[in-house]
């Protein structure tokens, strides 16, 4: 019976770090960037685009699809370095957890 309190109560331990956690990462702000740092573009830690800057050299009416090409490179720049982040964070939450090969937080 003690074995089971002991466990429900790092459960709860862990719950709570874990909402901690992801409250993190959501306030996270991750920038990519592309073309040298001509497209920048910013996402919060949910993957969410929170802003784009695009140098004013690019902006011709000939070099369209560079440009299109620029921001999707430096928004997958961000969303790979945010899910690092992240990854980062959750490694730390779950160190020590006896959790079978493979399977990893959140479910």
């Amino acid at each position: 019976m003690r074995d089971i309190m002991g466990m429900m109560g790092k459960v709860k331990e862990m719950q709570s770090k874990m909402e901690k956690v992801q409250e993190e990462i959501a306030a996270l702000e991750i920038e990519g960037r592309a073309g040298g740092g001509l497209v920048t573009v910013i996402l919060n830690g949910k993957g969410e685009m929170r802003g784009l800057k695009i140098d004013p050299s690019l902006l011709k009416e000939d070099e369209v699809e560079i440009l299109e090409d620029l921001i999707v490179a430096a928004h997958k720049d961000a969303k790979g370095k945010g899910e690092a982040q992240a990854q980062e964070k959750m490694a730390g939450l779950t160190a020590g957890l006896p959790l079978p090969p493979g399977m990893k937080l959140p479910f």
